[in-house]
């Protein structure tokens, strides 16, 4: 069986139900058995993310972490968090609830093909936490922010909207601020809230189809742990050849792959002393 996927959710309870929607969208399947094993854990009783990481709310990381410990005892593998704010404690919960978990920064990023310049549709706390923009940066990727004003008349209100599920204010919000960005140079918008999917897509619009969602990119990563094979394949040069020459000669330990299909060497068999040079 795939390993179980589990689903840290609540926050809030549309986004995670949306996640789990575009789970099953972005899973190439033709049968009920070939869906990801999934294990949700959805309580929206959780302390808001955004005053926490400003400095004048509740943590919410203690609650989290009970989430992920609850997705490790049912069996899960891996942890989705279906809430881009909530990865400002993102190392804290690898590090205390013992599950890799899939980031999603990393999985819109990848999702941003030629872009060089993108704008940031997000909570205040998101921004503040800065991993959208240091992951972009490292990309060598332009960032734009929504303005103050903006972020206050424009984006926070359609995240509110899209809470009380009022989708219809909170579409022509978020496309307002969208659409600002993109006039002030953004080739692309990230949507780093997983309301603010919620609130693009509730209707057809001219700047949709520019939007980058995060969560349908999380989704697509469909559980896999971070060496998930298509994520790691590449071409070998002549001399990375030299060290799988003897690969067949059972001179090393073999341990599972990823997902338990195949065997890996825990080190490479080599006729070019690889370990010494490296140190």
């Amino acid at each position: 069986m795939k390993k179980i996927l589990g689903v840290l959710g609540g926050m809030g309870p549309l986004a995670t139900v949306d996640f789990l929607q575009k789970l099953i969208e972005e899973t190439p399947a033709t049968r009920d058995q070939e869906h990801v094993p999934v294990v949700a854990y959805s309580v929206p009783q959780m302390p808001e993310r955004p005053p926490a990481i400003v400095g004048n709310g509740e943590s919410p990381l203690p609650h989290m972490l009970e989430g992920v410990l609850t997705l490790k005892r049912t069996g899960a593998k891996a942890v989705a968090i279906a809430c881009n704010t909530a990865h400002f404690w993102y190392d804290d919960l690898v590090r205390d609830g013992g599950l890799p978990i899939l980031h999603i920064a990393d999985a819109a990023c990848a999702s941003l093909g030629d872009a060089r310049r993108v704008g940031l549709l997000a909570t205040e706390g998101t921004v503040a936490a800065g991993f959208f923009q240091r992951r972009l940066a490292s990309r060598g990727i332009d960032c734009l922010l929504s303005t103050p004003e903006e972020q206050r008349t424009m984006v926070l209100p359609a995240i509110e909207h899209v809470k009380r599920n009022e989708l219809a204010q909170a579409h022509a919000l978020a496309v307002r601020a969208a659409r600002r960005l993109l006039e002030n140079g953004a080739q692309a918008v990230v949507m780093g809230c997983t309301e603010i999917p919620l609130a693009i897509e509730f209707q057809a619009s001219d700047i949709r189809p520019r939007c980058i969602d995060a969560t349908r990119a999380l989704a697509r990563v469909d559980g896999d742990p971070a060496a998930a094979m298509r994520y790691t394949e590449a071409r070998l040069a002549k001399a990375a050849a030299t060290l799988l020459s003897d690969i067949d000669k059972d001179t090393v330990e073999f341990q599972p792959n990823y997902d338990d299909t195949l065997k890996e060497p825990t080190v490479l068999p080599a006729q070019f002393p690889n370990l010494l040079v490296n140190g």
